[in-house]
């Protein structure tokens, strides 16, 4: 389908940066990250969940190392797992530094709480031995002593001004090769706080609505505040911070960028939310259709409509489309086109079958 002059997004040019082997901002497509809740010291456990969040489409996946065993795993873990992996740091300088040396692709640190400059330059040097990005990840629950004397509490001014201050430190000490966060679990500080940063620097933005709470919760919140700054041109990756399995991180990453025309990834399915014109059981029906579709991983656009008011008109507008008809005579749609006639309990093996097919002819 053609792209409509009312859903141009106009995404600001930043600096583009390596993560491993994945571009981060400049021209370089939106990554997803999610975050192992393994212990990392339990190395096939974490290996097995980065395999997992990367077959679920994960690009970037982000690893705790709180101690001298943690990063120490990280040596074999890293060598295991194909996409780039970021040891998420706090406070010991040395962690990053083993990090570093450990294989990790780029170090999470808020360097104004790893110590004294001499600890500062011990890092960065690390991080430009060892081939390794910096992320500066700025959260309102963990600002700066002195910044909240100033400001009293976190504020967009008082997490901007954290990130310009750790961004002095890394250029001071000629280091570029970084990508900043400013994130909160209050969505109007995070979308303030990233606009007022997003006007003052052009280095990769990371974007993420920080401990937003459960599956249900944390995706309507992420949804909210992400996309708004995504839909303004902010952002060059995507963190979806829930309390449930990583893997819902990564498909509800996708399921905003897919939202928003930025990414696709698997099926979008565009259903009703039925009533009582439904010709078949729709919800059961997406239910066992979203199941039975999981593995897909190419792009295609399916709807799934219980009677005539709005099903040839979705249909028209995706690959394949599902109408209720009367008298258990339902129509599918190839391509906006009219091709059979379904009766109810053969829909979901039909549309699998069709999807499959589709799949194949655009390999």
């Amino acid at each position: 389908m053609n792209v409509r002059p009312y859903r141009t997004i106009n995404r600001k040019k930043t600096k583009e940066i390596k993560v491993g082997k994945v571009s981060v901002g400049g021209n370089s497509q939106i990554s997803v990250q999610s975050m192992t809740n393994t212990l990392t010291t339990d190395i096939k456990a974490t290996i097995n969940q980065i395999n997992s969040l990367e077959e679920a489409g994960a690009d970037i996946v982000r690893v705790s190392c709180p101690d001298k065993s943690s990063t120490k795993a990280l040596k074999d873990i890293t060598r295991e797992v194909k996409v780039p992996i970021v040891a998420d740091i706090h406070f010991h300088y040395k962690r990053a530094i083993e990090a570093a040396e450990m294989g990790a692709s780029c170090l999470r640190i808020n360097p104004g709480n790893i110590g004294t400059n001499e600890r500062i330059i011990e890092v960065i040097k690390a991080a430009k031995d060892n081939n390794c990005s910096i992320r500066i990840g700025v959260n309102a629950g963990s600002l700066e002593k002195k910044l909240l004397e100033k400001y009293r509490e976190p504020c967009p001014e008082a997490l901007v001004e954290s990130a310009q201050y750790n961004i002095k430190i890394l250029e001071d000490n000629d280091f570029y090769n970084f990508k900043i966060s400013v994130k909160s679990s209050d969505i109007f500080l995070t979308v303030k706080a990233y606009k007022k940063l997003s006007e003052n620097c052009d280095y990769p933005l990371h974007l993420g609505v920080t401990e937003a709470g459960g599956l249900l919760t944390g995706s309507i919140k992420s949804s909210i505040g992400i996309g708004q700054l995504l839909m303004d041109g902010i952002g060059d990756t995507i963190r979806v911070s829930l309390s449930s399995d990583p893997v819902d991180e990564v498909k509800a990453g996708y399921e905003i960028l897919k939202s928003l025309g930025i990414r696709s990834r698997g099926v979008n399915i565009i259903s009703c939310p039925s009533c009582a014109r439904q010709a078949f059981p729709v919800i059961e029906t997406v239910k066992e259709l979203e199941k039975k579709l999981a593995h897909i991983k190419k792009p295609i656009n399916l709807s799934i409509i219980g009677c005539v008011v709005n099903g040839p008109g979705e249909a028209a507008q995706t690959d394949i489309g599902l109408t209720g008809g009367g008298q258990d005579s339902n129509l599918l749609y190839l391509s906006g086109i009219p091709h059979t006639k379904v009766p109810s309990s053969k829909i979901i093996d039909r549309v699998v079958e069709l999807v499959e097919e589709k799949i194949k002819e655009k390999n």
